[in-house]
């Protein structure tokens, strides 16, 4: 048993295991080749910036569009200005020099634009560079050039690339500056490095911490935008399955009737003949076999805490009694009824009384106080709605928020549901409105 342990933990090939220590080290030699070696000089230049936010927002249209060139102009800037220090502090008469020294200060930083690892890689070289070619040996390793020049480059490229690239710079930087302080002084003893990193130290930090934080913000917008779009399923899916409880009655009592009629009708003809009587009957087990598939789809779709209501479900006529139990509980309400009233299939009445509810719910709950009305109108071709209420007064009660607030949602799947119309927003004096129009089949309302 000892054996075959010791067997199965040796690595393939006989080959000892490798230390935490070696490990640690080989995982950080291949981050820095992917970070600093692996496509350094690709092509990637720096995107233009976002208009939308609250400052550039307020923007004329014209200033707009060139405000989203603000972050390559600010590094333009920089680079300007790491030049202008290059020429101010290299002490040199040849131009020619003066103008070499001046190039390799602008054009590491305007590098950092489209290649910015490529960036840092000029610039380092271009130190030493530098030093030699302005003979500057009294503040070497890094010349006043040099120092603002590599520093700009490490603050851009930390900022276009990640906080670990941004820590292998610095390492590469301190390390350069040791070992070109110690063996190549050339006879001076210079500290800049020293002042160098620590600087480059804190402006890396701030923008390691700035990178940290909108990575940070960006993942709690997807979170956020990923929770709202499966609450919203979820409240869909919830107002989905209210419906079908509600219709399912509906439908249930259709079919019973049918059942009924068709085992009732053999009965009411004198010496029916038996090709009808097998066709009632074929028309009673059709029905009997859909009412067991409903039962059956209800008992998928219903809740465990669901309980199936002991009275018929609501249409228009019990209208009244809903605007009274309004009432109530305060709410000012009127209704109008315009057109031939009749009756409708109990499905668009179910529905309109439903959506009239959910409206004057919404009233309660996010205008209290302020009145309402309900509008009927019976018209050719269909039902219309109209529930309207008007602002709530200043000093009314604090507003519930009571309510998950997916009463449109509801009201949308009805309307949806019975191919028809749905407006809802607000009212020229503050208040809310919700039409609706449903259409009935004129075969319908015969049958309804």
């Amino acid at each position: 048993m000892t054996e075959t342990t010791q067997t199965q933990m040796t690595p393939p090939g006989g080959a000892k295991p490798r230390s935490p220590e070696f490990r640690l080290a080989a995982d950080a030699l291949r981050g820095l080749r992917q970070d600093l070696f692996h496509d350094a000089f690709a092509y990637r230049p720096l995107p233009r910036m976002r208009v939308d936010g609250p400052l550039t927002r307020r923007l004329p249209e014209g200033i707009r569009k060139y405000a989203a060139w603000t972050p390559h102009a600010v590094v333009t800037a920089a680079g300007l200005f790491a030049m202008a220090v290059a020429n101010t502090t290299s002490g040199v008469g040849d131009s020619v020099v003066t103008l070499i020294c001046a190039f390799l200060a602008l054009f590491p930083v305007l590098l950092t634009l489209v290649r910015p690892v490529g960036a840092f890689w000029f610039s380092f070289v271009a130190t030493p560079v530098v030093g030699i070619v302005a003979d500057s040996w009294s503040d070497w390793p890094w010349s006043a050039g040099s120092f603002a020049t590599h520093l700009v480059v490490l603050t851009v490229v930390a900022l276009r690339t990640r906080p670990r690239t941004a820590a292998w710079m610095w390492v590469l930087t301190a390390a350069y500056g040791i070992v070109a302080e110690t063996f190549f002084h050339g006879g001076y003893y210079s500290t800049n490095t020293v002042p160098l990193l620590f600087v480059s130290a804190v402006a890396l930090l701030v923008v390691t911490v700035l990178q940290v934080r909108r990575e940070a913000e960006q993942e709690v917008t997807a979170h956020q935008s990923e929770t709202a779009h499966e609450r919203s399923r979820r409240t869909l899916l919830e107002e989905r399955t209210t419906i079908a409880r509600e219709l399912h009655d509906v439908v249930a009592h259709h079919m019973s009737v049918v059942a009924i009629q068709a085992e009732a009708a053999p009965y009411r003809v004198e010496n029916p003949p038996p090709e009808l009587e097998q066709a009632f009957i074929t028309i009673r087990e059709n029905a009997v076999a859909a009412l067991t598939e409903l039962r059956r789809v209800l008992g998928v779709v219903r809740a465990e805490d669901y309980e199936a209501p002991d009275a018929p479900q609501p249409t228009l006529a019990d209208l009244d009694a809903l605007l009274a139990n309004v009432r109530d509980a305060g709410l000012t309400v009127d209704k109008a009824v315009t057109g031939a009233v009749r009756e409708l299939p109990q499905g668009v009445e179910l529905s309109a009384y439903r959506i009239v509810q959910e409206a004057l719910s919404n009233a309660l709950r996010h205008a209290p106080g302020a009145p309402a009305r309900v509008e009927i109108g019976y018209v050719l071709g269909g039902l219309g709605l109209r529930i309207v209420n008007g602002p709530a007064p200043t000093t009314s009660l604090t507003k519930s928020t009571h309510g998950a607030g997916h009463g449109i949602t509801g009201m949308r799947e009805r309307v949806t549901m019975l191919d028809g119309e749905m407006t809802a927003g607000g009212t020229d004096d503050g208040g809310y409105e919700v039409a609706v129009f449903l259409p009935v089949p004129a075969a319908a309302e015969e049958t309804g």
